[in-house]
């Protein structure tokens, strides 16, 4: 098989990398360009997902809290579920009803960027580039369907044009949006530019009361009320790729280390650093944000070897394998053409020229083995790329 990724067009036509582990025997069985950078794409989100597991608790914290006199000051903890479209959680929202003071958000914990470093500046109008922040609302997106908006609150703001192109446009730097009159999609989910103001008004058309905006720094006496599970978001982030899940993860995790300012950067190199030691990170790996987004990060297979390792030390198989998709079962992996009971489960990365798998494959010996297969710069379709891993993957499931 090494001598088949060194001459066989299906891999020399790019740039093909693939590292295949044997943990029981604690060896190596394939090594091609393991230890050369590739770009990740979302296999970066196995990194945020570590990060989460050394970090967060069985259930997500949700808000930070204080009460001075008759008024309830709150602050976001980067928990990105409060009203989410596809996986809310209600738990900020019975507290904050229940409460008999006044409510006050304050949005000055987190004064970082609206976006990952390297993000492209023009995918603002697309629903994975949502806006970081310390208060997530909806998933940060107004979800358009058919005759519908949802936060009704953007409905005086979206105007309907004749011959605007097809699907819902956003002004770069404001709320305005564009539907085109014959629109025909069953739903679009467009990010919005998130404020403090802005998320204050959404909770108060939810809670039927007044939320204030105050800019106070947090306090370190704040108490901390937490939500849903933890495996919940874990699931959702891994198994639809949700990049504002992988980055909020990194928000949350400062949360649980921290009653000061949320500092996701100081977290993700918290956790790099927990893995310069190993002689397959240092000096081989470049990490810059949580859902893999960014071109500027770049892992060898080997550094995503030695990343499945230190999770499966972590997670107990069963758990792990019910959070990862499944190739030919479920998630991102549904596509790829393996038939019967599932053997691979992984995190697949793609963007243009990139395709990535990383994760767990059973073979016919019973044996589980590591493997990262990674494929940058090639011109053709992503879907090809997905082809030939899952080939890849079948030969190595039979002859291992």
């Amino acid at each position: 098989m090494s001598r088949e990724l060194q001459t066989s067009p299906t891999y020399t036509d790019h740039f093909t990398g693939v590292a295949l582990y044997d943990p029981g025997q604690k060896r190596a069985l394939i090594q091609h360009n393991a230890d050369k950078p590739f770009t990740p794409a979302s296999n970066t989100k196995l990194f945020s997902f570590y990060a989460g597991l050394l970090s967060l608790h069985d259930s997500l914290p949700t808000l930070r809290y204080i009460t001075r006199n008759d008024s309830l000051i709150f602050w976001g903890t980067g928990n990105p579920l409060l009203l989410h479209p596809d996986l809310p959680d209600t738990t900020a929202l019975a507290f904050l009803r229940s409460r008999p003071e006044r409510l006050f958000f304050s949005p000055a914990n987190y004064t970082g960027p609206r976006f990952g470093p390297g993000w492209a500046w023009d995918d603002y109008n697309d629903d994975y580039s949502a806006e970081l922040a310390p208060l997530p609302v909806y998933g940060n997106v107004v979800r358009f369907s058919a005759g519908k908006t949802s936060p009704a609150r953007f409905t005086d703001s979206t105007h309907t044009v004749a011959d605007a192109p097809g699907g819902v446009y956003r002004t770069e730097f404001g709320n305005q949006f564009v539907r085109p009159a014959n629109d025909k999609v069953k739903r679009q989910d467009v990010p919005f530019r998130w404020s403090g103001e802005l998320a204050a008004q959404l909770l108060a058309d939810t809670l039927h009361r007044a939320v204030g905006v105050v800019k106070m720094p947090i306090v370190a006496n704040a108490r901390l009320l937490r939500g849903s599970s933890t495996d919940s978001l874990y699931k959702r982030m891994l198994f639809v790729s949700d990049n504002q899940f992988a980055e909020q993860v990194l928000f949350m995790a400062s949360t649980e280390h921290s009653t000061g300012p949320l500092d996701p950067l100081a977290e993700l190199r918290r956790t790099a650093d927990s893995l310069q030691h190993t002689t397959t990170f240092k000096g081989s790996a470049r990490w810059v944000d949580g859902s893999g987004l960014s071109r500027y990060n770049q892992f060898t297979p080997n550094v995503l070897i030695d990343l499945l390792s230190r999770i499966y030390a972590r997670v107990p198989q069963q758990r792990l394998f019910a959070l990862l998709p499944a190739a030919g079962q479920s998630g991102t992996l549904k596509s790829l053409d393996m038939k019967g009971k599932p053997y691979v489960f992984a995190k697949s990365g793609s963007m243009t020229g990139v395709y990535n798998l990383s994760g767990y494959v059973l073979t016919k010996r019973n044996r589980l083995l590591y493997f990262s297969i990674m494929h940058n710069n090639f011109t053709q379709t992503v879907s090809e790329m997905r082809r030939r891993t899952a080939e890849l993957l079948k030969e190595v499931h039979e002859r291992f």
